[in-house]
């Protein structure tokens, strides 16, 4: 019995052993820079133009009947006047009648050139909500140190940021060495063809190969993280990809004073029960592998102990991270029963029922994967299994050691200098799916810091922008130009 407990306790000493010593291998913290960058920003003033164009109701509707072309034009031409060094020192074009793009040519034709991208389009305010707004969506009002409105996160405020720090630089007599594209998209929440596909075919037929290009897709993440209290600035490398399958279950219809044991409604319940019940694989490794290797050094000693050992705690974490909407969006291709469809009349048994399900692609997975995930779960003859078109798969994964990457970083920094930089995923879609196509690295970040009392204003309601967020932007936008286009 002796010699039974020691080997279970020398055992466990030596797992204890292996899980301290694996913990402590891990690479020390990034410390933090030792100055910041404190360039002066009028944030009263950057504030005010940031209210004046959110009054534009640059509108993008799902049904392109209803696109009311004035307010972006009203918007193109405001911005014309309202930034005159940048429409002095750069070269501006007009793509499509309501996209622009702006070329500021470098003293270097050998250096590789490089893209900033924000959209000036919005979502639609949801009908009937607009009374629970704090201040009206469109009107612009700068309260309590906010900008309130829609867009303001998503995303005129880039596309005011990046002008902002445009101007500062030109005023400042600054000349880049390498040549930087500025391009606002107006239809990225319809798809960005007719902006950011425009402007992509514009810059190929002229034989532009980008270096880099950087988009909205992630932010200084505040809170989301627990037991992380530095901003964590997730520079997404990737984009998820899409699909929408329609399940469609069929019954014999007639009078529901007479219904079958199951109608077809039932039918297609138990179907988008199945699926939610049983969502795909999640996993990690690859890409999300990088970002919890990135993200380990600075958590609390005991999660850094479960990151650092997923080969025994890889289970638990990854049940921890589902739990959670955001990051179990992260880890896994995920489920969302959107939109139903049935009888015409109550008391009319449908013959059809329809129910929408939107998938979010993980990078590891395709839309082949889905639909024959789909088909395996649901298992039922009477429910067929209809993609809605040809969906996408997730984008390229862009490098997370690259030049590029690095100097984005460091932009951060120099003006956050305490932010942990890490490589994240965008688990929705952005105007990187077109710009991309012509960068050797594409990524996805916006300099502001988001909390989570933040996050429902995204096509939500009461959605703001701090002015102390459009100095951050501002100083962060114009370091990051600085830096990328030295000589």
């Amino acid at each position: 019995m002796k010699k039974i407990l020691f080997v279970v306790f020398a055992t466990l000493g030596v797992l204890v052993a292996v899980l301290f010593a694996r913990t402590l291998m891990l690479p020390a913290p990034v410390a933090p820079e030792t100055s910041s960058e404190v360039r002066a920003v009028d944030g009263d003033a950057v504030a005010g133009r940031m209210a004046e164009a959110i009054r534009f109701r640059t509108i993008s509707h799902q049904d392109r009947a209803a696109f009311d072309p004035a307010p972006f034009e009203g918007f193109v031409a405001w911005v014309e006047s309202t930034y005159p060094s940048v429409a002095s020192a750069l070269t501006r074009e007009i793509v499509n009648d309501h996209s622009l793009l702006y070329t500021w040519k470098g003293s270097d034709p050998e250096l590789v050139p490089i893209l900033l991208t924000g959209h000036h389009d919005v979502v639609p305010v949801i009908p009937g909500t607009e009374e629970k707004w704090a201040h009206p969506p469109f009107a612009g009002v700068v309260a309590d140190g906010y900008v309130w409105g829609r867009g303001a996160l998503d995303d005129k405020s880039a596309v005011i940021a990046l002008l902002e720090a445009a101007t500062l630089l030109v005023e400042e007599g600054f000349h880049p060495a390498r040549t930087v594209y500025l391009a606002f998209g107006h239809d990225e929440e319809i798809g960005g063809r007719n902006g950011a596909g425009a402007i992509v075919e514009q810059l190929r037929s002229r034989g532009v190969q980008l270096a880099w290009s950087l988009d909205e897709g992630s932010f200084l993440m505040s809170g989301l993280f627990p037991g992380i209290e530095a901003p964590v600035a997730s520079i997404n490398v990737a984009e998820k990809g899409y699909v929408s399958i329609d399940l469609v279950a069929t019954g014999e219809g007639g009078h529901s004073s007479m219904p079958p044991r199951q109608t077809a409604v039932g039918v297609l319940s138990a179907a988008i029960v199945a699926l939610e019940a049983e969502p795909m694989p999640g996993g990690i490794e690859g890409l999300s592998e990088e970002m919890f290797d990135a993200l380990a050094p600075y958590l609390p000693f005991g999660p850094r102990i479960v990151v650092a050992n997923r080969w025994l705690f890889g289970g638990v974490l990854e049940s921890v991270l589902s739990a959670r909407p955001t990051t179990n969006a992260m880890v896994r291709t995920t489920t969302a029963p959107t939109m139903l469809s049935g009888s015409i009349k109550e008391n009319v048994l449908p013959i059809e029922a329809v129910g929408t399900v939107n998938f979010r692609l993980h990078p590891r997975d395709t839309v082949e994967d889905v639909v024959a995930h789909v088909t395996a779960v649901v298992n039922d003859d009477r429910v067929e299994v209809r993609p809605r078109g040809a969906g996408g798969s997730a984008s390229e994964v862009s490098s997370a050691t690259s030049e590029g990457f690095s100097t984005i970083g460091r932009a951060v920094r120099s003006v956050e200098p305490d932010a942990i930089v890490i490589p994240g995923l965008t688990i929705g879609g952005t105007d990187s799916r077109h710009y991309g196509q012509i960068a050797d690295d594409a990524y996805r970040f916006n300099p502001m810091v988001v909390t989570t009392d933040d996050i429902s204003g995204f096509h939500g309601t009461n959605e703001r922008i701090s002015i102390e967020n459009l100095v951050r932007g501002t100083r962060i936008y114009a370091r990051l130009i600085e830096l990328a286009t030295a000589p």
